[in-house]
């Protein structure tokens, strides 16, 4: 189990009062699916993913990028049990979507290129170190039911 100091827990939940789960989860997970195009066959349900444009667009990957960022929010309030918060989403996304676990990692890097672009200079180093070890803390979290 990793273990966040005070002021970490601090630099996390501060930053996180500013965050627009809507606008910021809907980057991150359209992010997601244009860097790393293998990762659309988890959604073919969300209709048009023929471009870049189309996925930053497409309201279906907005609204699951709120839902996996509102997923975060439990992270900032549970970061002592991490594993525990995020014990049923590992479960399902292992057992019943079959997602490949490096792909919280890879998301959780690109949380993290979102937030510096929406924070800009009030994300410092010692913000993105804060905020890389949290995003790799639920990646290692989301993984922990995995065979």
């Amino acid at each position: 189990m990793v273990h966040f100091t005070a002021e970490e827990k601090a630099i996390i939940t501060t930053l996180w009062s500013k965050v627009n789960v809507e606008e910021e989860g809907g980057e991150a997970l359209g992010r997601l699916l244009v860097v790393y195009p293998w990762t659309q066959r988890f959604f073919d349900t969300f209709g048009n993913l023929s471009s870049a444009s189309a996925i930053m667009g497409n309201p279906k990957v907005k609204a699951h990028g709120k839902k996996v960022l509102t997923s975060f929010g439990d992270a900032v309030k549970n970061l002592d049990d991490l594993k525990g918060t995020f014990g049923h989403l590992s479960e399902l996304h292992c057992d019943k979507l079959h997602v490949d676990p490096e792909n919280f990692r890879l998301l959780g890097n690109i949380l993290v290129v979102v937030l510096a672009k929406h924070f800009g200079k009030e994300f410092t180093p010692k913000v993105q170190a804060a905020w890389q070890k949290m995003t790799m803390s639920v990646a290692s979290a989301l993984a922990s039911k995995y065979h």
